[in-house]
């Protein structure tokens, strides 16, 4: 028992050691949009999802708004059935602004077989003129070189995907404790030179608070329709646009936006809850991408101040250090705090494990929701 514990721990720190120097020879990979980058002439189009999102709206419409190097701006704002002041603020700014164009949705339902985000970002797009389509999340704060950055990614790398990762806020404690792992998880493990390179749809990584298109390449993919039951509809968009044949990018974007997710320990689990299940494509990958996890980066810790061998606590602190160094590393490039927070990686991992098992709970009990809707496609079985 004692060797096959012992056996454990050095495993699991060999792939820690393994994923940190996998960690800091990614990121020299990681691109990272220019600011400077020259003025963007063609026209752009900004749609922005929005359902009771009276509190930041306001804000990230002006931030929108801000925008710089960008000759033809246009703003599609879809309240989606908002029971707040959401499309009034909307309203209000687009009577003073002729860019910003608000459509009203009811609450009605998605059609059949779609969840409400992929069926409220479709109706945008149907609308949308641009031949660059920038889908913004509703909380988002973007910084004024934002959309020429990423639009000029596209067009210089011929990409018909840009997912920049914003930077992550995090507030209360168990935000700073998970919201790290958002960006940390695939800057560490996703082979992102391969993952450009390559159109294997697996290796993608996308962050639905930020995703720029080339709008005939979004089209000519499907769409949202393509992704239309998809939890994960970030992922799923990336995915889609590699088996259409098309080049996409995973890139930094902690210099172009920031996004507190989630307002909150509550709001945070209800939020993780709604789509981990779906992250591992089934329970069985889930438990063991979860067990994984935690071999690799709960282990060694433990093993590192409990063990009665002085070898094993030896073994144990040298994983240890080594997943707060993978996680140093990513912090320290994406502007997120890098002390005491990296200090914690067990309890984040821990922490992730707890949600995942509440994920698939609710899941399973058919009680998973987001903004009074099911996270689940009406007749179309799970998302």
């Amino acid at each position: 028992m004692v060797s096959l514990g012992r056996a454990a721990v050095a495993a699991g720190s060999l792939v820690a050691c393994a994923i940190a120097v996998h960690t800091a020879v990614n990121l020299r990979h990681l691109r990272r949009p220019d600011p400077q980058a020259p003025v963007v002439d063609e026209p752009v189009s900004v749609l922005i999802p929005a359902r009771d999102e009276e509190a930041h709206i306001a804000t990230t419409l002006r931030t929108v708004l801000a925008q710089t190097g960008v000759a033809a701006l246009s703003v599609l704002v879809l309240d989606d059935g908002s029971s707040d002041g959401t499309a009034a603020i909307v309203a209000d700014i687009a009577a003073d602004d002729p860019r910003v164009r608000l459509i009203r949705g009811d609450d009605t339902p998605p059609p059949h077989g779609w969840l409400g985000k992929p069926w409220a970002c479709s109706r945008l797009a149907e609308q949308a003129s641009g031949s660059v389509l920038v889908f913004v999340d509703a909380d988002v704060a973007l910084e004024p070189h934002a959309v020429r950055a990423v639009t000029s990614t596209l067009r210089e790398q011929d990409l018909g995907l840009v997912a920049p990762y914003p930077r992550q806020v995090a507030d209360s404690w168990l935000e700073r404790l998970v919201q790290p792992l958002v960006t940390w998880t695939w800057a560490a493990t996703m082979p992102l030179h391969w993952a450009e390179s390559s159109l294997r749809p697996s290796l993608s990584a996308a962050n639905g608070q930020l995703l720029a298109f080339d709008a005939a390449d979004y089209r000519a993919m499907g769409g949202h329709g393509a992704v239309r039951d998809d939890v994960l509809e970030d992922v799923g968009l990336m995915r889609a646009m590699k088996r259409s044949g098309r080049r996409t990018a995973t890139v930094d974007g902690s210099h172009l936006a920031a996004c507190r997710m989630y307002d909150g320990p509550q709001a945070l689990v209800d939020g993780y809850a709604k789509s981990l299940w779906s992250a591992f494509n089934g329970p069985v990958s889930s438990a063991a991408a979860t067990g994984l996890l935690v071999l690799v980066y709960v282990v060694p810790a433990a093993a590192a101040v409990g063990a009665r061998s002085p070898r094993t606590r030896t073994i144990g602190a040298l994983g240890y250090a080594a997943g707060v160094a993978s996680r140093a590393l990513v912090a320290r490039r994406t502007g997120e705090p890098v002390l005491p927070d990296t200090l914690a990686q067990p309890a984040s991992i821990a922490a992730l494990s707890a949600l995942t098992a509440v994920s698939w709970a609710r899941h399973v009990r058919g009680t998973n929701t987001w903004k009074g809707r099911a996270v689940v496609a009406e007749g179309g079985g799970d998302a």
